[in-house]
């Protein structure tokens, strides 16, 4: 079955929360001029495909600045359970009427809204695709991750999913059931997963801090292929955060 896209509603969804073990309160640092989820939310709304954008957040105290601020650039929030993070995201593709779903992470500054438009298009395109991702096999830069899923699949993984690990993140049930759904992998023509443009670390803000400094006074919708480029001009950049070692899913990467 061919989906479409014209009369689908597709919502980018962001999960943050204040907490961190190894950076706390990453997602409102300052970056140049706004916190880093005000960049990724006005990255996403770069993107053609997409019909708005969420945070899902925690009705936790603390993360009442993370609504404020989504709502002060123009995305919809939803607070739920801090610890039944698939169950928060199940919810609040409910509540904004979700039919497809970009899952996206608010550690992820320098997402590609191109990349996302890419992805989106090649969703709608396939016949009977259920999770289309990046990170199946990882060709792209960690940080610019993406999938997409329906909101019924998201809402049968919400339904069947009990163990701890599967309710703290989103996605695992999914992509982890290749008997019950149909997996897509979206990869890159070249392989570049030895690069980290996510943030999780001190050395990762010193990555992240320096590539806006050089191209975001520039030109504030830069792309993929501008920070390639900078690296290529300034490897030291690239040398920043090389060593960080990425968390496993038992260390709660996922659950923002």
């Amino acid at each position: 079955m061919h989906k479409d896209f014209v009369d689908m509603n597709t919502i980018a969804i962001i999960q943050a929360r204040m907490s961190s073990t190894r950076l706390p309160g990453k997602v409102m640092k300052k970056l140049m001029d706004k916190s880093v989820l005000a960049h990724v939310i006005s990255r996403l709304q770069m993107a053609k495909t997409l019909d708005g954008v969420v945070v899902a957040t925690t009705s936790h105290q603390v993360d009442d600045v993370i609504a404020v601020e989504s709502q002060k650039y123009g995305a919809v929030v939803y607070c739920g359970s801090e610890e039944d993070v698939l169950g928060r995201y199940y919810e609040a593709a409910g509540e904004c009427a979700a039919d497809v779903v970009v899952r996206i992470t608010s550690d992820c500054p320098l997402i590609d809204p191109q990349l996302i438009d890419q992805m989106v298009q090649k969703f709608f395109s396939l016949p009977a695709v259920d999770y289309l991702s990046n990170t199946l096999e990882r060709t792209y830069p960690r940080g610019l991750d993406v999938e997409i899923f329906s909101r019924k699949v998201l809402a049968m993984a919400c339904r069947q999913a009990h163990k701890p690990f599967e309710r703290e993140h989103v996605t695992p049930y999914i992509y982890q059931h290749e008997d019950l759904f149909q997996l897509v992998s979206h990869v890159d023509r070249i392989n570049r997963s030895n690069h980290r443009w996510t943030l999780d670390t001190p050395s990762d803000w010193q990555f992240v801090e320096a590539v806006y400094q050089h191209l975001y006074q520039v030109k504030e919708t830069f792309t993929t292929a501008d920070v390639f480029a900078l690296l290529q001009r300034h490897p030291e950049i690239g040398k920043l955060n090389e060593h960080v070692c990425q968390k496993n899913l038992e260390d709660g990467h996922c659950g923002l």
